[in-house]
């Protein structure tokens, strides 16, 4: 049996090379769902189901993902693989014709399909035959025995992020996610990689997905009217002694004149899993709150990747992580040459699945779930990623900082998986029932508490706060200091 493959194959005169792919079509049937075939050669030993949505609604994604399996199979001239393409239409009605087919022309490997629903749609066909599904949905709900993921999936985005910042010292996390599957996932995740990193979750905000107006759920989840008051009153206190002439006051109530809050927050990072327009919004309301980086780190999950942020003051310096960018480059740059756009990230999953089956089609071994879940995993054009048994899967993930000139990685993805890696378990970890929930805002506690914990804590881990009196002192002396603000009399 192969224990290890190298997967990262570059052809070394890139597209000048002397040999191309054969594109064939036809099919059983031909006329419910688009069936071709890419070969170099003509051994069909080991045929590959290659399961897109070619059209409908995500026909560009699907189109994007099939020229990326196409520039891999040039750059690994594996004579012994055939890829056959199969239109999904994007629905689980399509996709279950395309298996059909797939299967009746003898694939042993399903590569795709891209949605979730899709991936439902086909498993009880593939289980039941024993072939293995190498998917694309970021879904972890489809994920079983024998039908695996590349997608990067919400566990692996959260725990790296959180994990780094929490060794770069930060310890109290705040959330804020929207208010659906995605959000909760996050939450789950955070919660567990928390715990494992002796971080504490304080907060947690949901938003309703299609909002733009982040100021009401950030008022309360900042404590700004809290944290506004109390320089009222400070403010009040100075006047009146200012109006009796107290010099000290005047200069102090001067200085105090251009803030809104005293003291800080009770979280030095916040995790937002949103992009674009949204994350722009959210950031710049928190500092509209007088909450501000370097003193509360922004983090974000893979999709940061997707908006342009470096002109945006208030997240320079923030983090997020994305899969390796060390190979990356060489797609992209090859992907633009030959088709005349960059491609998307999600599309470079697709080159690694050709290379995982490329490597699968060198092994005289029946049973190819060994192989698939090799523990040291596989090197592809994204880095070092490996799959588990339960269909789960982890990238080696880089950690990049938002900077003006350009975001740049700051923590480079690890070059081996460790066999007793944490981001592996957190599918299968449970918080501890002595575990201190966190503050709810923008949804029903008990309902947010069942569907993070599966649960609602006891009443004793409830939290009527988390800064202590004595921290809450030391916020609003720390903060004076900053302001350059002496209180006569203290």
């Amino acid at each position: 049996m192969l224990k290890k493959f190298s997967l990262l194959i570059f052809c070394l005169s890139l597209i000048g090379c002397s040999s191309t792919p054969v594109m064939t079509s036809g099919g059983s049937d031909a006329s419910s769902t688009d069936i071709s075939e890419l070969s170099f050669g003509s051994s069909n030993n080991f045929r590959v189901g290659v399961l897109l949505p070619l059209s409908g609604k995500a026909g560009r994604y699907g189109q994007g993902l099939k020229k990326a399996t196409m520039l891999a199979m040039e750059d690994l001239k594996n004579p012994n693989l055939i890829l056959q393409y199969y239109d999904t239409k994007g629905t689980p009605e399509g996709a279950r014709t395309a298996v059909e087919n797939a299967l009746n022309q003898k694939a042993k490997l399903i590569i795709g399909p891209l949605k979730s629903s899709s991936v439902q749609a086909i498993a009880p066909t593939t289980t039941a035959k024993g072939i293995p599904v190498i998917a694309f949905s970021t879904s972890d709900s489809v994920l079983e025995a024998n039908v695996y993921t590349l997608g990067l999936l919400v566990d692996e985005q959260v725990n790296r992020i959180v994990s780094y910042a929490a060794h770069q010292g930060r310890k109290r996390l705040a959330l804020l996610l929207p208010d659906n599957a995605t959000g909760i996932a996050v939450a789950k995740a955070a919660v567990k990689t928390a715990q494992q990193n002796n971080v504490t979750v304080t907060r947690i905000a949901f938003y309703q997905p299609n909002t733009t107006d982040f100021s009401d759920i950030l008022r309360k989840m900042t404590d700004y009217n809290i944290r506004s008051a109390r320089m009222q009153r400070m403010k009040n206190a100075l006047e009146s002694k200012a109006a009796q002439g107290d010099e000290a006051s005047k200069r102090a109530l001067k200085r105090a004149s251009t803030f809104d809050t005293l003291g800080d927050v009770d979280f030095d990072m916040v995790l937002i899993p949103e992009s674009g327009a949204k994350l722009k919004s959210a950031i710049a309301m928190f500092g509209y709150y007088d909450v501000f980086a370097p003193q509360v780190k922004f983090l974000g999950t893979s999709i940061w990747e997707n908006t342009a942020l470096n002109n945006e003051s208030t997240i320079i310096g923030s983090w997020y992580p994305a899969m390796s960018r060390s190979h990356s480059n060489y797609f992209a740059n090859k992907y633009a040459y030959v088709y005349g756009e960059r491609p998307q990230a999600l599309f470079s999953l697709a080159y690694d699945a050709v290379a995982l089956a490329s490597a699968l089609s060198q092994s005289s071994e029946q049973n190819l779930t060994p192989i698939i879940t090799n523990p040291d995993g596989y090197v592809g054009i994204n880095g070092m990623f490996r799959l588990f048994e339960n269909g789960f899967n982890q990238h080696s993930m880089d950690i990049v900082e938002v900077r003006k000139g350009g975001d740049t990685v700051i923590d480079e993805a690890p070059k081996k998986f460790s066999p007793a890696d944490e981001g592996s378990k957190l599918q299968d970890m449970t918080v501890d029932r002595f575990y201190k929930a966190p503050l709810i805002f923008g949804k029903d506690n008990a309902i947010a508490q069942s569907l993070i914990y599966g649960h609602t804590l006891d009443e004793e881990n409830q939290p009527n706060r988390y800064l202590s009196t004595d921290e809450e002192r030391e916020s609003i002396r720390k903060g004076l200091e900053k302001m350059n603000i002496v209180i006569p009399g203290n």
